[in-house]
């Protein structure tokens, strides 16, 4: 640790791995990448592969992502590549985008602009100072594993931040002061969590600690940008793993309100929603993804349950009323929270359709009534339904004989024409 200080403040040279002695390989990087950064090199422009990226193939994983960081400014950058789109208001970045949707995100080295970036105005671009170094772009990131450089043309990995080590011995370590890092942006809290989680490391013991002092700080974070933190969470990798550290360290109700607080008391709660979470795992493991508000229904069934089951027959009213007084820091857009409740609801009437035998089959015509049959399937089995499988197959197992009439949305009935007036 004082070691990588005494680096940041003396500026000491960084740790340049020759290829001989790590396992990064140009034929593991996106052959597009490549010819991104070997042309940016070609212009005299300096260019690594970074972030994830090399460290996931460091760690023998696929990256999902190919991020390159270079000294080239977005204008450059779009002056030389017709697919290139410059995006972002603060700091602006090229995304260059390929055949298939693929997007390669390059952007330009910068450093912690520090607290006068607040007096730039929202909607400018970035001030010059904003620009930075290799090194500084190094220390101006969230973790260690993930402020790695990777040259594709000398096969070098560059290492300004003690990243490597932190490789090897799996751990997760905040650049800097974890205090003055996590006053600076209590985000980064969640992150540390999300990057321990999904890859099953450590965090150092002074970062736990600033962790469990500073967690109330989510709560003053902005609710839009706590809900695309939820998302990266619902949609990624290791559902359970994540969240079951997040409770771990007592964060799920600072996040999540009493919705959060119910599922860190309650561990038979948490341990229904663990059990779906596996599930769902698995699928995107196997590269079956599910839709953002079928996920997110799933996060929140185990606590909607006893909900849904004293609710009457309307219980959409309660949901919302619950929802609205949770309190939570994270902010479910208006349309969001509504397809929520609406596959939630709807699951609630198809668990109890499974043990009374009455049914709205209307419901059919309903929009998110394919996401509330695999909720309800999920839940009552313990695995998603296979091929040709959905909630009907459960309804038929468990009455045989009863009817399953109307089959689609009702007919409106037209109101016969008035005779023209003589």
């Amino acid at each position: 640790m004082e070691e990588i200080a005494n680096a940041r403040e003396g500026g000491g040279e960084p740790l340049v791995l020759p290829r001989s002695e790590h396992s990064l390989s140009r034929r593991l990087v996106d052959s597009d990448a490549l010819k991104i950064l070997f042309r940016l090199r070609r212009l005299g422009f300096t260019a690594y592969l970074t972030g994830g990226a090399v460290r996931d193939m460091l760690l023998g994983k696929t990256p999902k992502d190919f991020d390159i960081a270079t000294d080239a400014r977005p204008g450059q950058i779009k002056k030389h590549f017709a697919n290139a789109f410059i995006i972002g208001r603060r700091f602006r970045l090229a995304h260059v985008r390929f055949r298939g949707g693929k997007v390669i995100e390059v952007a330009t080295f910068r450093k912690n602009p520090g607290p006068q970036a607040a007096a730039v105005p929202e909607g400018v671009g970035a001030p010059p100072h904003a620009f930075g170094t290799p090194e500084e772009d190094a220390w101006r990131r969230d973790i260690t594993i993930n402020a790695l450089f990777y040259d594709p043309g000398t096969a070098t990995v560059i290492d300004h931040v003690g990243g490597l080590a932190d490789l090897r011995q799996r751990r997760i370590r905040v650049i800097g002061d974890p205090a003055e890092r996590f006053r600076e942006d209590p985000v980064r809290i969640w992150r540390v969590i999300r990057y321990a989680a999904r890859l099953d490391f450590t965090i150092g013991d002074d970062v736990l600690g600033q962790i469990i002092q500073q967690r109330h700080r989510l709560e003053e974070c902005s609710p839009a940008r706590l809900y695309e933190e939820f998302c990266k969470d619902l949609l990624g990798p290791r559902t359970r793993a994540v969240v079951s550290l997040l409770r771990e360290n007592g964060i799920l109700g600072h996040l999540l309100g009493r919705i959060g607080e119910a599922y860190e008391s309650d561990r038979a709660a948490f341990g229904r929603f663990a059990a779906l979470a596996a599930v769902v795992d698995a699928e995107k493991e196997a590269g079956r993804s599910s839709a953002l508000a079928e996920t997110a229904a799933l996060f929140f069934w185990p606590w909607a349950e006893p909900l849904l089951a004293s609710a009457g027959p309307d219980p959409f009213p309660s949901l919302k009323k619950a929802f609205l007084n949770s309190g939570m820091a994270v902010a479910l857009p208006k349309v969001m929270r509504a397809h929520i409740i609406d596959i939630l609801a709807l699951s609630g009437r198809m668990m109890r359709a499974l043990s009374d035998g009455r049914m709205r089959w209307s419901a059919r015509g309903r929009a998110h009534y394919p996401f509330s049959s695999r909720l309800c399937f999920l839940a009552s089995q313990g695995r998603l339904p296979g091929e040709g499988e959905s909630f009907e197959t459960l309804f038929h197992q468990a009455f045989p004989g009863r009817p399953t009439s109307g089959s689609g949305p009702r007919r409106r009935r037209r109101r016969p024409r008035r005779p023209a007036a003589q």
